[in-house]
């Protein structure tokens, strides 16, 4: 505040005022009447004031430009009361800045990486739809803790609870179907991993969100039970089956030609888990579906962002109180001179 140039003309540009709040605007309605009221007052002399009448022959009557130095005085007066009544509505910047924060929810991904998973009823097959869109769902997540599980005929987990973006991604990029030796789906196991991880947070909201596309056939846990498990722990369980019914695509034979097989869903797990977990069950056949899916789901599980306000107000009226005073010595001052005394008469 220190550093303004009180006295610069660039106080009165069109930008200067634009670029002010005012608390009490309709003063500013009040400049309009300034140059009536001068109007009416000297009309009122002109008609009201006692006149002498003098006789002049017509060669001494000549105008003067320096008549019109006795309306300085009425100017200055003018310009003090305008001055006055733009501090009166009092111009202010206000510099306002919001911060925000959000407490994040911790949301485990745990994917079925089985044998399975490279039949070719998605494109280019069901596990790469599948990290696809894991991509574009942990892109779309602010501050939230993400971590990652995978299981086949057994579960481990990939990644631990990080809001390290970067390595998210670089840990699905290296997901393959050779992670783990044995063979089969176990489900079980997998939300086992899945509520060992999320145990101990202490995150308002803990979600998982489990993909496969079968029935458990292989681990020690019933899915059931582990289900239990991990609403037990206030974990909420989304469940997604992947794959068409029927015959589907996986691999080529000799000729390069897609072999057939049949493929079987049994959706009554997933279904229970889904329940047990509170959570959802989705049931998807193509790569666009899924990808609805996760939508759906990022948009269930938003973590709740606040913000806190602030305000910087600052006043610039005594800026113009100052031009008004300026002036208003001035007016005092050419009061006392002839060019409010001489020239009256």
């Amino acid at each position: 505040m220190d550093s303004l140039n009180y006295w610069s003309l660039d106080w009165f540009a069109p930008s200067t005022l634009g670029s002010f709040t005012w608390t009490y605007v309709g003063f500013l309605y009040g400049i309009i009447a300034v140059p009536l009221v001068l109007i009416v007052r000297w009309a009122s002399r002109y008609f009201l004031n006692q006149k002498l009448p003098v006789a002049f022959t017509k060669s001494d009557l000549k105008s003067s430009p320096l008549t019109l130095l006795r309306l300085i005085p009425e100017f200055l007066l003018a310009i003090v009361v305008i001055l006055i009544l733009v501090a009166l509505a009092r111009p202010q910047k206000t510099n306002e800045k919001v911060e925000q924060w959000t407490e994040g929810i911790d949301i485990m991904l745990a994917i079925d990486i089985s044998q399975s998973m490279q039949i070719e009823d998605f494109t280019p097959n069901r596990l790469e739809a599948a990290k696809n869109v894991a991509r574009d769902f942990i892109k779309g997540r602010l501050q939230d803790r993400i971590g990652i599980v995978v299981f086949s005929g057994d579960a481990f987990s990939l990644t631990p609870l990080t809001t390290d973006y970067t390595l998210l991604n670089a840990y699905l990029n290296e997901m393959n179907f050779d992670m783990i030796e044995s063979r089969g789906t176990a489900i079980g196991s997998a939300m086992a991993v899945v509520t060992n991880r999320m145990r101990e947070s202490t995150s308002k909201s803990k979600v998982c969100i489990l993909l496969s596309d079968g029935d458990n056939t292989a681990g020690n846990i019933d899915p059931i039970t582990s289900a239990e498990l991990a609403a037990a722990y206030n974990i909420k369980t989304y469940t997604i089956v992947v794959g068409k019914e029927g015959m589907v695509p996986f691999g080529k034979d000799f000729f390069g030609r897609p072999n057939m097989v049949e493929n079987t869903v049994d959706e009554s797990t997933m279904r229970k888990i889904a329940e047990i977990g509170g959570g959802e069950f989705f049931r998807v056949t193509d790569n666009q579906a899924l990808q609805q899916v996760f939508k759906k789901i990022d948009q269930y599980e938003k973590a709740e962002i606040k913000e806190t306000r602030f305000k910087d107000t600052t006043d610039f009226y005594f800026i113009y109180l100052r031009w008004a005073m300026a002036f208003f010595l001035l007016w005092l001052l050419l009061k006392s001179t002839f060019l409010s005394n001489v020239l009256q008469d």
